[in-house]
């Protein structure tokens, strides 16, 4: 692969971060609750206010002073203070949010991944028979569904009603202070419930998607030459087939990664997990316009990043798009 285009998609990537820090510094300064409006206070008098806007810089220009001063500290790592955390530093509040979310997102990821693209593949390849109504039919549904729809009968079935699963929370009071297997064993069993809620969501674009692609594939040449070799039709699925359809998958993965982090609210907030979907309801309850901020830059910056590891993957994948 060329310096060039690896280049070429590195400098977009940071175009787009740059595009990102402004629009976003311009949307948290004009949405309600933002620092400015709250010192509009009649009780508050004009010293205290005047104050504490030379305290936060707001007696500066908002551009380029604000800007460049918020620009300034987000790339240095400084995304300010909480105000509903007592003044934790955002960094710190968010950071103990994103390990359960990645737990969570990450394993519903790799689960729905394998499922979704088996049971597309087979199904595209196998059209119209019993495989492919059922699943593209299960696919459609689950691909329509939100989480929270999908994790509410799960609850209802398996934690309240045959008591299998905890009904919410990532660990029981006390069990990490046992064994560690005792611990593991405790997480596993809350995480069975929010894993199967995201992982169906997840998984019918996985399977849509991937039927579309073998279909197409199914009447390409080198599928047709390969049948004339003799091979069996399994052969010609695994070897030839299935690798050229994963190529629109690639980016499918890269965008689902960053986004099914902001899609993961509902499910986190159903199944109560203490990952960044709960901590987002949280901050907009409190109005705590920096971790809202935080998260927002976050979810962001993901999706940017994952979609630059998709041009990279892609660029080995197909030669045909490094020009």
């Amino acid at each position: 692969m060329s310096g060039r285009y690896l280049g070429r998609k590195f400098s977009q990537a940071l175009v787009t971060i740059a595009a990102i820090l402004i629009l976003m510094f311009l949307m948290f300064r004009l949405m309600p609750g933002s620092p400015d409006r709250i010192l509009k206070n009649p009780n508050l008098s004009p010293e205290v206010i005047a104050a504490t806007r030379a305290r936060w810089g707001l007696d500066k220009p908002l551009i380029p002073d604000q800007l460049v001063a918020y620009v300034s500290s987000t790339v240095t790592g400084d995304l300010g203070y909480s105000i509903f955390y007592r003044g934790q530093a955002v960094t710190d509040v968010v950071g103990g949010s994103v390990g359960p979310t990645v737990l969570l997102v990450g394993l519903a990821e790799l689960v729905a991944i394998v499922i979704g693209l088996l049971i597309g593949a087979y199904a595209g390849w196998r059209r119209g028979g019993f495989v492919d109504r059922i699943g593209n039919g299960a696919s459609l549904v689950l691909y329509s569904m939100p989480y929270f729809v999908i994790g509410m009968p799960l609850i209802i079935i398996f934690a309240a009603g045959l008591h299998w699963f905890p009904t919410s929370g990532m660990i029981s009071p006390g069990s990490d202070s046992g064994p560690l297997s005792t611990y593991l064993f405790d997480l596993g069993r809350h995480l069975v419930l929010p894993l199967t809620a995201v992982s169906l969501g997840l998984l019918g674009a996985y399977s849509i998607l991937m039927r579309a692609a073998i279909i197409e594939t199914r009447g390409e040449d080198y599928i047709t030459t390969a049948r004339a070799k003799g091979l069996t039709d399994s052969r010609v699925l695994r070897a030839h087939a299935f690798p050229n359809a994963l190529l629109p998958m690639v980016t499918l993965i890269a965008i689902n990664l960053g986004y099914v982090i902001a899609g993961a609210i509902t499910a986190e907030i159903v199944f109560n997990w203490p990952g960044l979907g709960t901590l987002t309801i949280e901050a907009l309850n409190s109005r705590d316009y920096p971790v809202l901020q935080g998260i927002f830059l976050l979810v962001a910056v993901s999706v940017v990043l994952a979609n630059f590891v998709a041009d990279i993957v892609y660029g080995f994948l197909d030669p045909r798009v490094r020009v």
